[in-house]
């Protein structure tokens, strides 16, 4: 038997008392959290939910998303967190492809009206057979004829539940992949899965008693179940939960609960780098307490990474995963010399591989595609045994379709994503190289390249930035001074400015939105 719960419930019988989570000036002890997340438990399978059922979750970073989290792993059934800023119809698409019987459904808020997008969704699902809203007010009733609260719902059971029995090949998560080709697919990730890749991450990073993780990561996205709430529970960490990323926010949250763990993507980074009130917060204070901050989910650039340890003097250790690695994969170690511009060695009981384009294993400095196997590896693609075929073969090598390369000491360097690759007259163009020559400029803050149709070269590189404060920069001039500085076929021929550029709510830039632009003459 294996159950990826017993990482809370472990704790909670060493350390009930210990603080589980912050939100706001609400704390929860490890022994209420266990407790509540057992209530639910007890609630679902009163309703009719069996081992092997499973139940999707929509909720953002609130208490409630690790009660219901563990509430359903306890039933034996299989999270399926889905992304809170999904429309209704892509809501409706999740519910009816991961053939969940149980909606939880948080009631939202009138900037992000999920209730009213969660509960129309559900009324198109036949298949999906029982809706429970998660109201702000824990003791609240709903106010929807039919449907109950999650106080409703879980009122007269019982505190107390071990977890049903599971096998450690069974399914604990479903996580929906972000769809960047056709519809999005869901990875199955076991409880060996996610467990292996939480103890993996606190042997990582060090388990120490009096941790506090701030949690701005949103929790429905992988890299957050794993480094902070599975990893950070199971070592009896505080997770400080903020339900949005705003600079600013961070910074105080830091200073007032002395944090000392903090996981981010990218352009997280950015946003501290770029807070113009930084000052006003103790950043000595915040540096000392900081032990340790990691960046994932997508390339961090040099100018990025630098400017940001300059300023507030914490390191950043990077690594690299995705959701279907559970999502550890590799990282820098604090033990080991880091690389800047490396996502690091692989982790425990993980091999890495460079494929090139004959199928054998590139050279060392040579780029090709990433290659995955291990303990971290998912059961395959809910429902899509050909999707699971293409992606993982017969020796259990998981395929991420990311292009990379490694130095001679093993060292992995992530060159780009293999669909964001530009081929301009027959060239290849990486887009991550000339995103990093664009953030040296003086006047530019951030950047991104895409590949747009061009009749007679096929493609041709396009950079989005947006201008340093102040900036009067020219698409003429930045062409020009990048044309200096880069090969004629990877300059950019085309420059568009905007105050921000758009991102998913995991902080990435949504590259494909930017591409989609008329052909070039």
């Amino acid at each position: 038997m294996l159950n990826l719960a017993i990482l809370l419930e472990d704790t909670a019988r060493e350390r009930p008392d210990r603080t589980a989570l912050v939100h706001g000036d609400v704390r929860i002890s490890y022994a209420e959290l266990d407790a509540w997340a057992n209530r639910v438990a007890n609630a679902l399978v009163a309703s009719g939910v069996e081992p092997g059922d499973r139940v999707a979750l929509s909720c953002p970073n609130l208490p409630y998303f690790p009660v219901a989290y563990y509430g359903v792993l306890k039933a034996g059934a299989s999270v399926v967190p889905l992304n809170v800023l999904l429309t209704e119809s892509e809501i409706a698409y999740h519910l009816r492809d991961s053939g969940a019987g149980v909606y939880l459904c948080f009631e939202g808020t009138p900037e992000l009206p999920l209730g009213e997008r969660g509960t129309a969704a559900f009324e198109s699902v036949s298949s999906c057979e029982r809706l429970v809203l998660i109201t702000a007010d824990p003791e609240s009733v709903s106010h929807r004829a039919g449907v109950p609260s999650l106080a409703e719902f879980t009122a007269g059971h019982s505190r107390d539940r071990r977890p049903v029995a599971t096998a450690e090949t069974d399914t604990a998560v479903v996580l929906y992949t972000s769809g960047t080709t056709g519809r999005p697919k869901g990875a199955e990730l076991t409880h060996s899965n996610l467990v292996h890749n939480a103890l993996v991450g606190n042997r990582l990073f060090g388990e120490y008693a009096d941790d506090v993780h701030l949690v701005a990561l949103p929790l429905f996205h992988t890299f957050a179940q794993t480094v902070h709430m599975n990893a950070g529970l199971a070592s009896g960490a505080t997770l400080v939960l903020t339900d949005r990323f705003d600079p600013e926010r961070a910074l105080s949250l830091m200073e007032r609960e002395g944090v000392t763990f903090f996981a981010g993507v990218p352009t997280m980074y950015w946003g501290l780098l770029r807070c113009e009130t930084a000052d006003r917060f103790d950043l000595a204070r915040i540096a000392t307490t900081m032990r340790i901050s990691v960046s994932g989910g997508a390339a961090l650039p040099m100018e990025v990474l630098h400017g940001f340890e300059d300023r507030f003097g914490v390191g950043i250790l990077e690594g690299y995963g995705l959701s279907e690695t559970s999502p550890l994969a590799t990282f820098n170690r604090p033990d080991r010399p880091r690389r800047p511009g490396s996502v690091g060695v692989p982790v425990w009981g993980v091999e890495v591989g460079v494929v090139g384009a004959d199928g054998g294993e590139a050279a060392v400095g040579e780029p090709g595609e990433i290659r995955v196997r291990g303990h971290n590896v998912m059961r395959g693609y809910l429902d899509r045994p050909e999707a699971t075929a293409e992606a993982v073969d017969a020796d259990g090598w998981f395929y991420t379709g990311d292009i990379g390369r490694r130095d001679a000491d093993g060292y992995l360097y992530i060159v780009d994503r293999k669909k964001d690759m530009i081929i301009r007259g027959g060239y290849n163009v990486y887009p991550r190289e000339i995103e990093e020559v664009l953030m040296t400029h003086p006047e530019v803050s951030l950047a991104a390249v895409v590949g747009v149709p061009h009749p007679s070269h096929g493609e041709e590189v396009r950079a989005h930035v947006v201008r340093a404060p102040g900036s009067a920069l020219t698409e003429e001039g930045l062409i020009a001074w990048s044309r200096e500085r880069l090969a004629g076929y990877k300059y950019p021929r085309s420059v568009e400015f905007a105050d921000a550029l758009p991102m998913t709510a995991t902080g990435k830039i949504l590259k494909r939105r930017l591409a989609a632009a008329p052909t070039l003459p």
